[in-house]
């Protein structure tokens, strides 16, 4: 996690991730490829659709907060290695909880996704790693929460001498 070791990752820390910016060609071209519902589809489909209007797939949404988290975590490495400092492996992220997609993502709107540490524990069944638990968010241009989910990823500790 934004290359840290799981002794320097402490519950609290907070990641802005950075912004995604929601066109209607990108929903469209999101849509057709991964979720291709009328309501994602076009104006028209929209317009009779549950969210009054063309709108973002949530799973678009979804991958607008990875690419974000991937670019801000590669940051975060980059940084740390050009500073001289070893690197953990990455880990894998066993799931998530609590998905929510609380209002509908429409064209022109931008999220700004963050990234928040609320717990970390150690994995007895693999004592190199331990869990990092965090809350994750998509906030509008308008400040309203619009996307949250709980994560959890593996954490690599740091090497014994």
């Amino acid at each position: 996690m934004m290359g840290l070791f799981l002794e320097d990752v402490d519950e609290g820390l907070a990641v802005d991730l950075g912004s995604y910016h929601f066109t209607r060609d990108s929903i469209i071209a999101f849509a057709r490829k991964y979720d291709p519902q009328p309501f994602h589809l076009s104006e028209e489909g929209g317009s009779r659709g549950p969210f009054g209007g063309l709108s973002a797939s949530g799973w678009h949404t979804a991958a607008g907060w990875m690419k974000c988290y991937v670019k801000a975590n590669d940051a975060a490495r980059a940084k740390l290695e050009a500073a001289g400092n070893v690197l953990p492996e990455l880990g894998p992220g066993p799931g998530f909880t609590n998905l929510k997609w609380l209002k509908p993502v429409y064209p022109g709107d931008t999220l700004r996704y963050s990234c928040r540490v609320t717990g970390k524990r150690d994995l007895a069944s693999k004592p190199k790693w331990g869990i990092v638990f965090s809350m994750n968010e998509g906030i509008n241009q308008k400040g309203e929460l619009v996307y949250s989910f709980e994560g959890k990823v593996l954490t690599a500790r740091l090497p014994s001498p």
